[in-house]
């Protein structure tokens, strides 16, 4: 029996089209981009269409995941759209470059090797800029860390040390291994996430995806609990570089990394 049979997809047979929904002025309204995706999904599990990636910015909105709690929602009555993504509520805007890759993946879906692909692609993007970024144990997306725990600064205060693996229900021990940091519990700084990712997968084809800030106003953030994760931060590629990085800037280096971990990867079903 060959590797294709098993359910293996070979690198030598993945194709990857980008479709451009939207920057800038023309910013794509959240609604108006989700009934795309659908749309699309729908077309790419009939083998209509390849393997697709809609990249865009979004009109401002905050978006919850199907864990949200009601504590992690906006204090203010700030409008917030229920979806059926992993994950717990988020913000999506201007300055901010989303990717919605819809692809079909061999079955059942390894969801854990999809979040990882997606985290490479924004990792080798992130040393293009010359940011320093990694994974995070239990966490998905990008992250930069914290100072360690003997540069932080004594303030006093309230002590942030529980420890995400015991406390935290977002935390997902698949996201383990040697190529996550260990936590931060108590051990750095501030870590401060600069890309995340948010899935679903439905008839073994992938939809939602990743943000990944470049140059958005990160105070928007300031109404939520992000992710639902309470001992870290967010950050954009301009805060950490000190200039600004705009999404046209990114999206082609986006682009060339993720088709590049694509076409490099052999897409293997999930064991069972």
């Amino acid at each position: 029996m060959t590797a294709t049979s098993r359910g293996t997809t070979p690198a030598s047979q993945l194709r990857l089209r980008y479709v451009h929904l939207g920057f800038g002025a023309d910013a794509v309204d959240y609604e108006e981009a989700w009934q795309e995706q659908r749309r699309v999904h729908a077309a790419r599990f009939a083998d209509e269409i390849p393997d697709t990636c809609l990249l865009l910015e979004h009109q401002a909105v905050y978006t919850a995941g199907r864990r949200t709690a009601d504590n992690e929602r906006p204090l203010d009555g700030t409008p917030v759209v229920d979806v059926d993504r992993g994950g717990k509520i988020t913000w999506h805007g201007p300055g901010q470059l989303v990717g919605y890759p819809i692809l079909k993946l061999p079955r059942p879906v390894d969801v854990v090797a999809h979040v990882r692909r997606l985290e490479e692609a924004m990792l080798l993007t992130c040393a293009d800029f010359g940011v320093e970024a990694t994974r995070v144990e239990g966490r998905s997306g990008v992250w930069v860390l914290g100072d360690p725990v003997d540069q932080r600064p004594a303030l006093g205060g309230l002590k942030l040390d529980f420890d995400p693996r015991v406390e935290d229900e977002e935390f997902d021990p698949r996201l383990n291994g040697p190529e996550y940091a260990p936590s931060n519990a108590g051990q750095r700084r501030e870590d401060r996430k600069l890309g995340a990712i948010g899935v679903r997968v439905a008839k073994g084809v992938t939809m939602h995806g990743f943000s990944f800030n470049c140059n958005p106003d990160n105070t928007s953030y300031d109404r939520i609990v992000p992710c639902g994760i309470r001992d870290a931060g967010v950050t954009s590629l301009s805060a950490e570089l000190g200039r600004d990085v705009t999404v046209a800037e990114v999206t082609p280096v986006v682009e060339k990394h993720l088709r590049a971990v694509l076409e490099s990867s052999v897409l293997l079903p999930r064991a069972v």
